[in-house]
């Protein structure tokens, strides 16, 4: 997997990722590492996006400037070296489930990319090579680590670049488990990650990039089956719809040491797994075998989201494919849409106009005194 490039609480870090440097994949503040990192934003509920009614402040863009259209959604469009634009939510989920209705973008070399990464780079994926229109990319990785490359594996998506497919990561304490519109291609249990589970809380991230630019390393042009030619762009990710849905509450989620344990977190104001089974179930209509696991399929996978990066994953200083902290101002409150307002502002959202309700009550006293004549 390929790290996604997130603002970072200094500008030189942005500007570096804005560039798709080769870098390492690193977090402003690595809980498993220092004790004073600032708790994570939590979404504590579901919220389901429809882009096609354009932005909303719950997901911030980075590394480009997405479109939106009326037709399709939200754009993602690479025309060029350097171009990575994706969103990234500012709120962190706590376990829960992730459901995105997109296209893949088409074009050697480059990947459209869907992440959940942690602040102690846990991170769970879906990625698109866009030379290849039949297959999804699932991966996983625990706290950055990338001894190995065996973790992902090759599933089908018939198309996925000619059509919308709803893609579905769900995601609790004992399992992972990966779906394709409704076919289950991909679980990961606890047992089966080798004590290599991701389990910490996640920001969710989707977007576009070059794997295939001349200045990455030659393990990830080589995955990204590139080299990109950008000539023949600009090549577009569009994503129409996302659906997130937190599987615990609270308002926000802290460390409580440094195992980066799920046990350890601290769900401030609610509780982990707190809202575990009610989100429904997924529905499934069928289910598929992986196709290839991705170590023999040549080249190097890089961890950490949408962008460019070589070496250790595990720093805490230095890069692009960072992770970012946004928060909910004071007085605030999520609604259901993604769109984040003022408390009065929502609760005036959910009543009549102060005229209809004049008018209402002037109805109901006229036919009032209408029946009073009749009887």
């Amino acid at each position: 997997m390929v790290p996604l490039s997130w603002r970072t609480a200094v500008t030189t870090a942005t500007a570096a990722f804005a560039s798709v440097a080769s870098a390492q994949t690193w977090t402003a503040c690595n809980p498993t590492q220092r004790t004073d990192c600032s708790p994570n934003t939590a979404l504590g509920m579901a919220i389901n996006v429809d882009f096609t009614q354009g932005a909303v402040n719950s997901f911030n863009p980075y590394g480009g400037t997405p479109s939106y259209s009326k037709n399709d959604g939200v754009s993602f469009t690479v025309a060029k070296s350097g171009d990575s634009p994706q969103l990234t939510s500012i709120f962190y989920i706590m376990f829960g489930r992730v459901e995105i209705t997109m296209k893949a973008a088409p074009g050697a070399g480059i990947v459209s990319s869907v992440v959940l990464q942690s602040d102690d780079l846990d991170e769970i994926d879906f990625e698109w090579l866009g030379a290849d229109n039949t297959y999804v990319q699932t991966n996983f990785f625990f706290q950055g680590r990338t001894a190995t490359y065996d973790r992902g594996q090759f599933n089908p998506a018939h198309n996925s670049q000619g059509q919308f497919i709803k893609y579905t990561i769900d995601w609790t304490s004992e399992k992972i488990s990966w779906y394709v519109g409704g076919t289950l291609v991909r679980v990961l249990t606890v047992n089966d990650a080798g004590g290599q589970y991701p389990q910490s809380p996640m920001q969710v991230k989707f977007g576009a990039w070059s794997g295939g630019d001349s200045a990455n390393s030659p393990g990830t042009i080589q995955w990204a089956h590139g080299p990109t030619d950008y000539s023949q762009g600009p090549f577009s990710m569009v994503v129409k719809s996302v659906m997130v849905s937190d599987y615990s509450t609270g308002k926000s989620y802290r460390y409580g040491d440094t195992s980066g344990t799920w046990q350890s977190i601290i769900a401030e104001g609610g509780k982990v797994n707190g809202n575990l089974g009610k989100a429904g179930t997924v529905t499934v209509t069928a289910s598929a075998v992986a196709a290839t696991n991705t170590g023999s399929a040549g080249g190097s996978v890089p961890v950490g989201g949408i962008g460019s990066a070589s070496g250790d994953a595990s720093g805490s200083n230095g890069g692009s494919g960072s992770t970012t902290h946004g928060s909910i101002p004071e007085g605030w409150v999520m609604k259901p849409d993604g769109k984040i307002v003022p408390v009065g502002a929502a609760s005036a959202m959910m009543r009549p106009p102060q005229g209809l309700l004049v008018a209402t009550s002037l109805m109901t006293v006229a036919l009032a005194a209408f029946v009073g004549c009749l009887a």
